[in-house]
């Protein structure tokens, strides 16, 4: 079943996700909607907080960026297999030096900026089946894991921008918290919740 997914501006998004253990009710759907949700909205990670679950959990699958002609072939095997879903995950580390890359996010709909971040991280987190696993991930793997994992601390990617850059998009986040925007696919928005 598609979600809708939260849009910027309502208060699940600023919670630092709660861990989770195999009795949570009805994980295995929640897994199964949310990836259904996230392929509707041609996105390659999602988080649980995005659908209105503080819970700490994403997915990704960002084999949409090994169509890029820039992407080597050893980074286009890499992101092509790498449909995964993180639980109660951690990040280690995060090391080298940082870069840009323009991001965007599901819950901002059009609005994109370049966001610094570094290159590479070793994470620990839990599979569906809560089996325990540290990896280590670089490049666009490595930032779409940091981007999704922000959502479990309560971070959006507008929040590492310049104070001017947050300055220039400000309209553009209060027309998206008050639903004076389309997108492609379903969305819940914070201000429409009163009186609806």
């Amino acid at each position: 079943m598609i979600l809708p997914i939260v849009a910027y501006g309502d208060p699940v998004l600023r919670i630092k996700g709660k861990d989770i253990d195999e009795d949570y009710p009805k994980l295995k759907e929640l897994i199964e909607n949310m990836w259904d949700t996230m392929y509707n909205a041609y996105g390659v990670g999602l988080a649980a907080p995005q659908v209105g679950y503080p819970i700490r959990m994403f997915m990704i699958d960002p084999s949409p960026f090994a169509e890029d002609d820039e992407v080597s072939e050893a980074d286009k095997e890499v992101l092509n297999n790498l449909k995964k879903v993180f639980i109660n995950p951690k990040i280690i580390s995060e090391e080298g030096e940082e870069w840009a890359f323009n991001e965007g996010c599901l819950s901002i709909p059009d609005v994109r900026e370049d966001v610094f971040r570094k290159p590479q991280i070793t994470i620990e987190y839990q599979d569906e089946d809560f089996k325990t696993y540290t990896e280590t991930y670089d490049g666009l793997a490595a930032r779409v894991i940091q981007h999704e994992y922000d959502h479990i601390e309560g971070v959006l990617f507008t929040d590492k921008l310049s104070s001017l850059k947050k300055r220039l998009i400000k309209g553009k986040l209060s027309n998206i918290s008050k639903g004076k925007i389309t997108a492609d696919y379903r969305m819940r928005f914070p201000m429409m919740k009163k009186g609806r």
